[in-house]
């Protein structure tokens, strides 16, 4: 852990140090006796917008902590990142680019201008040319080489473009379109084409390869790979690859040369973050296997939220609650982590996509001036949908030495009424979150060891293992139902509370060049597992591990 002593900006050092000492007093107080001291909490600690509900009041929270926290965001200059980011400018320093996500579900009146150029008719252009194309697929017209209409879609692409389009696309899984069926292939262990490719028919797969370069190691292995067993299927005509790739991409000649005609390849921008990217045409397998009409209704859902974080007050905007909830316990009350627990099956991939999402941007150790920070910043994400983690790993939430702040987010109706199913689904996550809160105490193990008639030496023995000490916070956000428009908003809002964290903390959301190194490395070591010379260019770890495979 760094020193939270220091804060992100000098500026901020007033206040900072406020927050320390206002933690002090929080770390003395219990969520059990804040309730009791205020009955209308909830309502002082809860925000609606449309069809989602946010409720913090279980955090360990009072009004004064919010008057500070706001400060904090004012100081900061919050406010006026919020407007640079929307207006185009420049925010991701690193790599001299814009930052425009919001620019891709802005309606087409908008204007956005990058380097003198309003961005949104470029925008709407693409979606036309999505609309166009899902039509053609949707409507039969657009068949494969055999003239059988698609029945799978394939997308190929890793990161950003695989975690959006394929969280999204399980999580619309009601919306699907009869008669589609998609698939995500990321891993470039050959198990998982694999374990696509066998369940396909050639004549009726579409494949969409993802890749703003076309030259990402990892999916263009995988793509690859998919056009040799299309062509070994389909009698090894190179003129049908054409009916059944199309691309998303920036590299023309790379996807003329793989054989995809430029027609059929769908553009996106620099100023698109890869784990921003879903609302672009990365996100061309959800409007294929929801509908064009859908993907609208998403894209719509995200401008709502976009349009609440950039002008609702700080403590009536969710997106600040939430980030200013993030540097109160990852800077104030010591968590490294945070946990993602959705109760909602088809929300089963959001706790991997908010990983990318949050500790790719956020997982930072350099301020934006390049200097080391002396401070906490992005915190691990991690998490599994309910009620699966209650018998996972709840139990270190409850009782371990962890403080493991946690989202709770529970549609409130289900597109799938089976008996009594949502009902028991609804009850557990409602009452972890309140067993949470209130823990329980050895007097009342005690009593209810006594009341169930155990003998007093047996109580003794048990009771401490049977305490629960709660004070253990948790936000809990409600949804209507699961709909594109509400999906779109409850991503964006994540979206947004990244960017209010990574401002706090002075450091660049959008770039990655953590990733980097590691790939760097891979080119070096994959020539060395292929030469029949022994490694010896490392430390003697790498070596022993290269040699190793080498000679298995």
């Amino acid at each position: 852990m760094t020193n939270n002593s220091l804060p992100p900006l000098p500026d901020l050092a007033p206040i900072w140090q406020s927050l320390q000492e206002h933690a002090e007093e929080i770390k003395k107080q219990h969520l059990r006796d804040m309730f009791a001291a205020d009955p209308h909490r909830f309502d002082d600690f809860s925000l609606s917008l449309g069809e989602i509900l946010l409720d913090y009041s279980k955090n360990r929270i009072t009004g004064k902590t919010f008057e500070l926290l706001e400060e904090l965001a004012t100081r900061a200059g919050l406010k006026s990142w919020i407007e640079r980011m929307f207006k185009g400018e420049r925010i991701n320093n690193t790599e001299n680019r814009a930052v425009l996500h919001t620019a891709l579900r802005a309606p087409a009146d908008a204007r956005v201008i990058v380097d003198g150029r309003n961005v949104i008719p470029d925008v709407q252009r693409v979606l036309e040319r999505m609309e166009a194309f899902c039509s053609k697929v949707h409507d039969g017209s657009w068949t494969g080489y055999s003239s059988r209409a698609i029945t799978d879609i394939v997308n190929i692409g890793i990161g950003g473009s695989d975690l959006g389009p394929h969280m999204v696309s399980t999580a619309l899984r009601p919306y699907w379109k009869s008669g589609l069926t998609a698939h995500f292939v990321s891993n470039v262990d050959g198990t998982d084409i694999n374990e696509t490719l066998v369940k396909l028919d050639p004549e009726t797969t579409l494949f969409i390869i993802a890749s703003k370069t076309f030259t990402t190691r990892e999916t263009m292995t995988n793509a690859h790979t998919a056009r040799q067993w299309f062509l070994d299927n389909s009698d090894n005509d190179h003129n049908h690859v054409r009916r059944h790739f199309v691309a998303v991409s920036t590299n023309s000649s790379a996807v003329q040369a793989f054989g995809i005609d430029q027609e059929n390849m769908f553009e996106f921008w620099d100023w698109v973050g890869g784990r921003y990217s879903l609302w672009s045409a990365i996100g061309l397998p959800i409007a294929l296997i929801v509908g064009m009409d859908n993907f609208r209704r998403l894209l719509a859902g995200a401008h709502e939220m976009d349009e609440h974080f950039r002008n609702a007050d700080f403590l009536g905007n969710m997106p600040v609650i939430l980030g200013l909830l993030g540097i109160w316990y990852r800077n104030f009350l010591g968590a490294s982590n945070h946990a993602i627990l959705p109760y909602d099956h088809s929300l089963r991939l959001l706790p991997a996509y908010l990983q990318q999402a949050d500790m790719e941007s956020n997982g930072k150790g350099v301020n934006r001036e390049g200097k080391p920070v002396d401070y906490d910043t992005g915190p691990i994400i991690w998490g599994q949908p309910g009620t699966n983690g209650q018998h996972a790993f709840f139990q270190l939430i409850h009782q371990g030495t962890e403080l493991v702040p946690a989202d709770f987010i529970l549609p409130a109706r289900t597109h799938h009424p089976i008996s009594e199913h949502h009902e028991i689904l609804s009850a557990n996550c409602i009452a972890q979150t309140e067993a949470l809160m209130r823990g329980k105490t050895e007097a009342e193990v005690r009593q209810e060891l006594a009341r169930e008639g155990m003998p007093e030496a047996l109580i003794e023995t048990l009771a401490p293992h049977k305490v629960f000490p709660g004070n253990k916070p948790t936000n809990t956000i409600v949804i209507r139902q699961l709909t594109p428009y509400n999906l779109g908003k409850l991503i964006a809002l994540y979206e947004h509370k990244i960017f209010v964290e990574s401002i706090i903390w002075n450091i660049n959301a959008f770039d990655q060049w953590g990733v980097e190194l590691g790939k760097q490395l891979a080119d070096i070591i994959e020539a060395e597992l292929d030469s029949a010379h022994e490694c010896s260019s490392h430390d003697s770890s790498t070596n022993g591990l290269v040699n190793h495979l080498k000679s298995q």
